[in-house]
């Protein structure tokens, strides 16, 4: 492909000195796990964030996860969330025992519908769990609102959002934790797996920092059974470089987005939905269309790279058939049908964005 969904090697070599000076570091040191690159990149991306504790974890995966049992979360209790997200977010709520219920997503920002949030509340519900799908914040200020009425957790899904704005505050800093990945294909990755959690509560937060580290508050005391879940210094050290560029990253991820809307606009194609009341961030650049076959076999003999982003909701998903036979969400399983995610990432030129214009331009006279 000329244009991959997402090109690595170029932010690396801009940023290899940097990297590269940050690395050496670590490796003179001789201090890998738990040592002062951690500690350093969990003070300055509390500090990015405007939360009180951040706790670097070994994936995003493992963030939802120690996240929810830190919270206390387990077999009988509910977790609301959307089904149209990576699989990652429900297997997280089914690891620590409890059961994801789905609920229909909004058709404009593909996020959960917080209309519908209200009436999936059962005695057993104990959090609600949205995801700031593709880097689109999802409308938090209602669903806080509900959370605070209902005494919920509210437990934000930041895979896709690093950076991202509602309101006057960063996506992950309204519930009560916030969980990212540092996979190295997000807004913000390492070279490698990485995650963090993210709280105001100091209660969680200490909760969090003993499971990731084998139940222990003290060197070879475990009073619980924890995780090895560390985010290494080699991966703090290259993520302190990157935290420095991000929000610039971001900037060129909208520039890039809003040139493709521009496009797909005057060709009569439905361009991702900006609700304005955050700031999209663009880990994705997804549209919505009825030709998408036609459309990726074009984009793929111009050498341009494309994906789906989710082809199958979780509900159809064949792991959580057992409690989801009779459930129906009419939403998701038609923008599963439609969503097309095109290549995004900062360093993607407007040369390329106009090479997959045109293919696209192609598909849809054809």
């Amino acid at each position: 492909m000329q244009i991959p969904m997402v090109d690595l090697k170029i932010q690396y070599h801009q940023l290899q000195a940097e990297i590269d000076e940050a690395v050496k570091a670590v490796l003179d040191s001789a201090y890998f796990i738990l040592g002062p690159q951690g500690t350093a990149f969990e003070q300055e991306i509390a500090n990015y964030l405007g939360v009180k504790h951040a706790i670097g974890v070994a994936s995003g995966t493992d963030a939802l996860h120690l996240a929810l049992r830190a919270a206390g979360l387990g077999p009988g209790d509910e977790v609301i969330t959307s089904p149209f997200t990576f699989i990652a977010t429900a297997e997280a709520i089914a690891y620590v025992g409890a059961t994801p219920v789905f609920v229909d997503i909004d058709p404009k920002t593909f996020n959960i519908d917080v209309a519908q949030v209200a009436a999936a509340v059962t005695p057993a519900t104990k959090a609600i769990l949205p995801v700031h799908l593709f880097g689109q914040p999802a409308d938090l200020v209602p669903l806080k609102q509900l959370c605070d009425d209902l005494d919920l957790l509210l437990i934000e899904d930041c895979a896709q959002s690093c950076g991202a704005l509602y309101g006057d505050k960063m996506t992950g800093t309204w519930g009560d934790l916030g969980c990212y990945s540092f996979f190295p294909s997000k807004n913000l990755g390492c070279f490698g797996d990485g995650g963090l959690v993210v709280t105001d509560r100091d209660d969680l937060a200490e909760e969090v920092k003993v499971l990731r580290n084998h139940g222990s508050r003290e060197r070879y005391h475990h009073a619980i059974i924890g995780y090895n879940s560390r985010l290494d210094d080699l991966q703090a050290a290259i993520l302190r470089v990157k935290l420095k560029h991000l929000d610039r990253f971001n900037m060129q991820r909208r520039e890039n987005a809003h040139r493709y809307s521009e496009g797909l606009t005057k060709l009569g194609l439905v361009a991702p939905f900006e609700d304005g009341k955050g700031v999209h961030v663009y880990h994705q650049y997804t549209l919505l269309t009825d030709q998408r076959e036609a459309i990726q076999k074009e984009l793929a003999a111009a050498g341009v790279a494309s994906a789906v982003y989710y082809p199958i909701p979780l509900h159809q998903q064949e792991v959580f058939a057992s409690v989801c036979s009779d459930v129906s969400l009419p939403v998701s399983e038609s923008v599963a049908e439609k969503v097309l995610s095109l290549p995004i990432y900062p360093e993607l030129t407007a040369d390329q964005v106009d090479l997959a214009l045109e293919a696209i331009a192609r598909a849809v006279a054809s």
